[in-house]
């Protein structure tokens, strides 16, 4: 009898260390889920903003299409400026790493195949885009050289092209990611259809430009067009990570 309370006793304390180690796993996933859905949101929140800075500001007022000469000299004008472009999409490229695992930990629970891919993708594009920013510091080191102005203007288009093509592969990026949220209920379908418009037009419109070179101007129309899901989208997406995304139980 006392051996078989002994004995009971030593189960049921077994049972307890089981189920208080299987909690504290659970409260430690559920830190990973939520930590990762605040850390993709604020990162989304920082990349738009270095995106309008370095992109939408910085490189659409001194790169010149077609003007190497207007380029290197607006360049050689405000070298300072090119050089915080240049760190804007450093911060984008670092942002771009902490998406990358924000999002595979944050959709892991919901399905754990397309999270994978998704942040695979995603570390594929930031390869790219590391590989082109390399470009805009060359361009920064040439503005000095002999025959600088052709020199900086090959490194820039060089950036561009790179750059575009990453963006194919970071279509692809948003589509898993919107076909992952498709697959959950606690994702709004309103955001997973955005996700993966927005994905589908960023691959559609880079693979047009690359190529399709000669269609590029009605390219150019379809971009135009499809502007506001390709920027909506995403962000949306984080947003709603921010607001909503950190509450989630994961399953």
């Amino acid at each position: 009898m006392i051996a078989f309370e002994l004995r009971l006793t030593i189960e049921v304390k077994s049972d307890k260390r089981r189920f208080l180690k299987m909690r504290s796993m659970h409260m430690s996933n559920q830190q990973i889920h939520q930590k990762a859905a605040v850390y993709s949101g604020v990162s989304l929140l920082i990349m738009t903003l270095a995106a309008f800075f370095a992109q939408g500001y910085v490189h659409s007022s001194l790169v010149v299409e077609g003007g190497p000469s207007a380029t290197l000299a607006n360049i050689q004008s405000s070298q300072l400026l090119f050089r915080l472009e240049i760190l804007g999409w450093v911060i984008i490229i670092v942002t771009d790493l902490i998406v990358s695992w924000g999002f595979y930990q944050f959709l892991k629970p919901f399905h754990s195949g397309y999270a994978l891919l998704a942040g695979g993708l995603r570390l594929i594009y930031t390869a790219i885009l590391t590989i082109a920013v390399v470009n805009l510091i060359s361009a920064d080191q040439a503005v000095t050289a002999v025959s600088a102005s052709q020199q900086v203007m090959n490194s820039i288009m060089s950036f561009e092209t790179i750059w575009s093509l990453g963006l194919i592969v970071f279509g692809v990026h948003l589509t898993a990611v919107g076909a992952v949220a498709l697959k959950t209920a606690k994702i709004p379908k309103v955001i997973s259809t955005m996700l993966i418009m927005a994905g589908i037009s960023y691959s559609l419109i880079h693979f047009m430009y690359n190529f399709i070179p000669e269609i590029a101007q009605f390219t150019g129309i379809l971009e135009l067009a499809l502007m506001a899901p390709m920027f909506i989208g995403e962000l949306s997406f984080g947003i709603w990570l921010l607001v909503k995304g950190r509450k989630l139980i994961a399953d």
